[in-house]
């Protein structure tokens, strides 16, 4: 069989886009899927309760079991994606999540929604998480990782921005049972065969090397002499004993405290403030379209500074806006959260996967990210239910948004500390001829 991949992979004389864009874009349109239908769960809250007679805690019940699962999942899904390449698990994770998908308009009580969204929906959706997608991105950018991981997240912020209004639309127009049809048809339609003709897990599986570097023409051996950072170790069991696998975590924790808390009871907290339910979705809408937006200006600047200081500073942005729905007027504090909420939502998440690349190397990285992903979804697990009790006792969500605002304020302080120039591989000479790339070997196998 001829070897010759010039026509598809660009590795001939005369390139164009490096490949890699490719992968990003396929990866990108599984996240707007991915991470927009799961979003959307809001959306059908009150009519489950009218067509099945339950009431709001119980269909919480399925959203938090989700998140508890989801974060399980985590690090199983990244030593998966570790031993037999990102490829396979997104593709076999989104088939499974679109074939539920699709089952869930056929669920009559709340004992199937909990099944299928709580346990094989959200087990499945951990493999369409950075968990993997990331992976393959730290797999196929170095020189640019940070603005690469902003354009694979920014992939769920449209997703919250068009696939959320537009299940709601269907489910005015026709059903929820049609919205969710069509959801997962489009997924297993579109993002499973788009995922199996582009996607690859290493550039090596397309004669490149990593940022586009041709292997052919690269020296007698044919092998590309990168920098080998401090931290890089053959077992990922060896990371635990250092200490920014923890800080990273930790803050990703409280990530997952406040962005699962909103997405569940942010809605409920404008209507307690008489804000209709239409004007909450919309400004979630705006607070979507402005992370888009800031998600990607966050990706470039993290490839010319240090990533550990624009991490802090999107965690204290985040607390401002949780101040906000504090000491404001509802009808101001809803857009003042739209606005600055928008700037930080979802930016730790290509900053949190870059520092951990750059910091332990993609040898292990699905697992090590796993376990950041763990971290967060457990608390936003926690988050979901203690929040809701809250407001029970209460009748008002000020005490876990301050809270909240103190978490995140803590996050800050954790991230800025992390010693970046000293753990990261960006900041690591370049090692003498000869040296070992300790990601190269088991990048070209996975």
């Amino acid at each position: 069989m001829s070897k010759d991949r010039s026509g598809l992979d660009g590795s001939s004389e005369k390139r164009g886009i490096y490949y890699g864009w490719y992968v990003i874009a396929a990866l990108f349109f599984a996240t707007f899927l991915a991470i927009g239908s799961r979003q959307g769960f809001g959306v059908f809250v009150n009519t489950w309760e009218q067509d099945w007679g339950i009431s709001t805690a119980t269909v919480s019940i399925a959203a938090s079991v989700g998140w508890l699962v989801n974060g399980i999942s985590q690090p199983f899904i990244g030593r998966l994606t570790d031993v037999y390449g990102g490829r396979r698990v997104v593709v076999i994770s989104l088939m499974i999540m679109s074939i539920a998908t699709i089952a869930v308009s056929y669920v009559t009580n709340i004992y199937g929604l909990i099944a299928l969204y709580g346990f094989v929906i959200s087990f499945a959706s951990g493999g369409v998480s950075p968990a993997a997608t990331g992976v393959i991105v730290a797999r196929w950018f170095e020189k640019k990782r940070g603005m690469a991981m902003a354009v694979l997240i920014a992939g769920g912020s449209v997703g919250g921005l068009i696939v959320v209004p537009f299940l709601s639309y269907v489910l005015i127009e026709f059903s929820w049972q049609t919205a969710y049809l069509l959801v997962g048809g489009l997924a297993l339609a579109l993002g499973v065969p788009m995922l199996l003709i582009v996607v690859r897990s290493n550039p090596s599986d397309m004669g490149l090397e990593i940022d586009g570097e041709v292997s052919a023409g690269t020296g007698e051996t044919g092998i590309v002499v990168r920098p080998v950072g401090p931290k890089f170790v053959e077992k990922w069991r060896d990371s635990l004993s250092s200490k920014p696998i923890w800080q990273l975590s930790i803050a990703y924790f409280v990530c997952g405290i406040t962005t699962a808390s909103i997405s569940i009871h942010f809605v409920r907290w404008a209507i307690s403030e008489d804000i209709s339910t239409g004007t909450a979705a919309l400004a979630f809408g705006v607070l979507s379209g402005i992370n888009a937006c800031g998600v990607l200006v966050i990706g470039l600047l993290s490839d010319r500074w240090q990533r550990k200081n624009l991490l802090g500073a999107v965690y204290l942005i985040r607390a401002v806006a949780f101040v906000s729905l504090i000491v404001l007027p509802g009808p101001s504090a809803i857009w003042a959260f739209a606005v600055i909420g928008g700037m930080s939502w979802l930016a730790t998440v290509p900053l949190t996967a870059s520092l951990t690349a750059d910091v332990y190397g993609v040898r292990n990285l699905g697992t090590l990210f796993g376990f950041a992903n763990m971290a967060h979804q457990l608390g936003g697990a926690a988050a979901v239910m203690l929040f809701g009790w809250a407001f029970t006792a209460w009748g008002s969500y000020d005490v876990p948004f301050a809270i909240g605002a103190l978490t995140l304020v803590a996050a800050g302080i954790v991230s800025l500390s992390i010693r970046e120039k000293n753990h990261s591989v960006r900041y690591s000479p370049v090692p003498a001829d000869g040296a070992v790339d300790l990601d190269k070997s088991v990048a070209d196998r996975a």
